[in-house]
């Protein structure tokens, strides 16, 4: 009996995470999906999801969204990596800037937009730094930025915002690292690159993947920073579009429905996106295998 009911206590103990999910979360999805595919009357229909396919603006949110994702993982990841590889050589002077590195954690998603907008105005403290410097003359209009111009301003600001966080969890796993797998590559020959590529990398791959889906799910759900350095529709995200709706527009018979309708594709994009990463390295896994 002692050995039954052992084997049930993990599921026991999960249990409060499990009503809050169902609660909070599944309970709220599900009706999100509901009410996106059933008209004014309640009745089934795909009428939103057409009138947000048709939106003038779905096209460029979605490809900012996508563009935004795909760049920012990227660039963050290898960022993060290699500050990781840094801060775990525990050099002098490394907590400190390890401390430093994390400041950004501590600026809230409004306080960062906040800062970057009054140093990129034309004014600014950015502006004023170049011309101090004597590196420009005249003040740059950062601000009149428009397309992949200002998607890049975004996922540079994004960038400094999150690095930590995934330098962070990086550096854990650096951390639990066995120095003997090192050595061992440093004794057979290997570069310092090889070691990095054929044996931190390998054994960093859950913590890699963790770091990597954490992101991209955030990256997909990104529109505050948009809204308050170009405002609305300048630099058009899906989630940015959700927010317009409930923020702007909240008395359209409409807005509710197109509002759900846009978190609904957002959901299932960023679900489809991680099926595929996880499947991607699956497969990878199973050729380095054979």
């Amino acid at each position: 009996m002692k050995n039954k009911y052992k084997k049930w206590f993990p599921y026991f103990l999960l249990t409060p995470a499990l009503l809050y999910y169902v609660l909070f979360w599944i309970r709220p999805v599900l009706r999100a999906f509901f009410e996106s595919m059933t008209d004014y009357d309640g009745s089934f229909s795909l009428m939103f999801f057409s009138k947000v396919i048709n939106e003038s603006m779905f096209t460029a949110a979605l490809r900012n969204s996508l563009l935004f994702a795909l760049i920012s993982v990227m660039l963050q990841f290898t960022v993060a990596f290699m500050m990781a590889l840094l801060l775990n050589k525990k050099f002098k002077g490394s907590n400190l800037l390890l401390f430093v590195a994390l400041i950004p954690m501590a600026v809230p998603p409004a306080a960062v937009a906040i800062l970057w907008k009054t140093g990129f105005s034309t004014f600014g403290w950015i502006n004023n730094l170049l011309i101090t410097l004597n590196l420009i003359k005249e003040p740059i209009l950062w601000m009149t930025a428009k397309g992949y111009n200002a998607l890049l301003f975004l996922i540079l600001i994004d960038t400094w915002t999150v690095l930590p966080s995934v330098m962070i969890i990086l550096l854990a796993g650096l951390q639990n690292l066995n120095k003997e797998y090192e050595e061992a590559g440093l004794i057979f020959g290997a570069s310092r690159f090889q070691i990095i590529k054929d044996i931190i990398m390998p054994i960093l791959k859950p913590t890699i993947i963790t770091a990597v889906i954490l992101r991209m799910i955030a990256a997909m759900q990104v529109w505050m920073i948009s809204v308050m350095m170009f405002g609305y529709g300048r630099v058009p995200f899906l989630v940015e579009r959700i927010a317009y709706y409930t923020d702007m527009v909240p008395m359209l018979k409409e807005s509710y429905k197109m509002s759900l309708t846009y978190s609904v594709v957002v959901t299932t994009i960023v679900m489809i996106s991680v099926m595929i990463y996880l499947r991607v390295n699956k497969k990878k896994e199973k050729e380095v295998r054979i």
